[in-house]
């Protein structure tokens, strides 16, 4: 005891910082020598931009082309959590934005947040688009014929905050600010878990729609009426139709255009590289709420795709960044040429599925949605039916139904107004007289 009172605090210390210093040399050594020490690769920044400066660098892009280029900020609130995000519309001629014989097409980028590469290619295609870069071997002048039919909506980072959160150190975080994945947040066998299921990953929030990200992108959806859907990922190489959350494609003969189409992309563009079919058959498991289900399968748009662009399998769990992201230059250009080459194809593989058929087969097979009153008088009732899941019919109609009975009750108070005031006119005489 005495011993100890005479010991100087000094010494203390530098006897401690010996001792961690020791524990971590022996750790690493013994770590190296067994093989467990796993590389973490950090975001090279010298390939990839920060999510504040991609965003700026798009709006210079807008504003610098004002006639083929717009663009808005769409934000959204739940429970005190808040979302924005950047949606760009290209049209050659902005006047005719609103054209509704165009081809709609609604591409979206950056749904998980470590998958940095999807938002670059985001970049890349609209400045194609604006005739800042070019792709190699492709005559201009065929490529804006084709052009001249589209309407396309990019949303470049459909998940800012869980971007942030990436950029921060959190290299393996694919979920929203509020550790929701956006992909499983969506109607369609919304909930359902499988027996490999990870909460931490897959986390499909409250209910659907339960995140403002998903809100903003059904509401986009809903207002755009695209015909062509893709929903852009990384992890590995695939070209996914409907379904995710079964292992089956939609039968008939929109299915066989959206795979004879993924085909030809694969391979004319893509060396034959990426699986093809449904994800849910394709993966080898099953997801289960995600946003291309929802798009083809309730929002009716006719070709909804799920594109993953890049992966590298032999990467440590524990390396994301190098997992979803190439991290050399020649990997990342090549990602970047060959997807934008597939995307432009892919646009004018739409535009002539469109141009052979008559005007009433493209409406019936492009553009016979559900509209908001046939979605009211028995569509959700059909889908509730089919699903067993009254939160869907909760949540995809409310707002309607509510809008809806409200105008009900007020024509209904109006009518009955007039009523009561006609019978009081046509009855004040025969009143009187009975008083006298």
């Amino acid at each position: 005891m005495g011993f100890r009172r005479r010991l100087n605090p000094l010494s203390n210390l530098l006897i401690l910082a010996y001792l961690v210093r020791f524990a971590i040399h022996f750790s690493f050594a013994y770590g190296k020598s067994n093989g467990t020490q796993d590389s973490v690769t950090p975001i090279n920044h010298d390939l990839y931009h920060t999510s504040g400066a991609l965003l700026e660098e798009i709006e210079s892009l807008v504003h610098r082309h004002p006639d083929k280029l717009s663009i808005e900020k769409i934000s959204g609130k739940n429970k005190g959590y808040e979302a924005e995000m950047t949606v760009v519309t290209y049209c050659r001629n902005r006047k005719e934005n609103d054209d509704r014989t165009k081809l709609r097409i609604l591409l979206t980028f950056g749904q998980h947040a470590r998958e940095l590469i999807t938002t670059e290619l985001a970049l890349r295609l609209l400045s194609i688009l604006s005739e800042e870069e070019f792709l190699p071997s492709v005559d201009r002048s065929t490529l804006n014929r084709t052009l001249d039919r589209l309407v396309i909506k990019v949303v470049p980072v459909e998940n800012l905050n869980g971007r942030k959160l990436v950029e921060d150190g959190e290299l393996c975080e694919r979920r929203n600010g509020r550790g929701v994945d956006l992909n499983r947040n969506w109607a369609v066998d919304w909930g359902k878990k499988e027996k490999d299921y990870d909460p931490y990953e897959e986390n499909p929030g409250t209910g659907p729609f339960s995140e403002p990200e998903t809100q903003i992108m059904r509401k986009l959806s809903v207002s755009f009426e695209p015909h062509i859907w893709v929903n852009v990922h990384s992890g590995m190489e695939a070209l996914f139709m409907p379904y995710d959350h079964k292992n089956t494609t939609p039968e008939g003969i929109p299915s066989k255009i959206m795979k004879s189409m993924l085909e030809k992309l694969n391979h004319f563009h893509l060396k034959d590289h990426c699986l093809i079919g449904s994800g849910g058959g394709s993966v080898g498991y099953l997801a289960h709420g995600t946003a291309t289900d929802y798009m083809y399968d309730i929002a009716r748009v006719p070709m909804a795709f799920t594109f993953e662009i890049y992966g590298d399998l032999k990467a440590s769990s524990r390396d994301c960044f190098k997992m979803f992201n190439p991290i050399d230059i020649a990997s990342f250009n090549s990602v970047l040429n060959d997807w934008s080459a597939a995307f432009f194809q892919m646009f004018t593989i739409g535009v002539q599925q469109m141009n052979g058929l008559q005007p009433k087969a493209i409406g019936s097979s492009f553009d016979n949605w559900v509209s908001i009153d046939d979605y009211l008088n028995g569509y959700l009732m059909h889908r509730k039916s089919r699903y067993g899941k009254k939160m869907e019919v909760l949540d995809l109609g409310l707002q309607e139904i509510r809008t809806y009975f409200r105008l009900f009750l007020l024509s209904s108070v109006l009518l009955l107004f007039m009523f009561c005031s006609r019978i009081s006119k046509s009855t004040r005489p025969i009143v009187s007289a009975m008083a006298l």
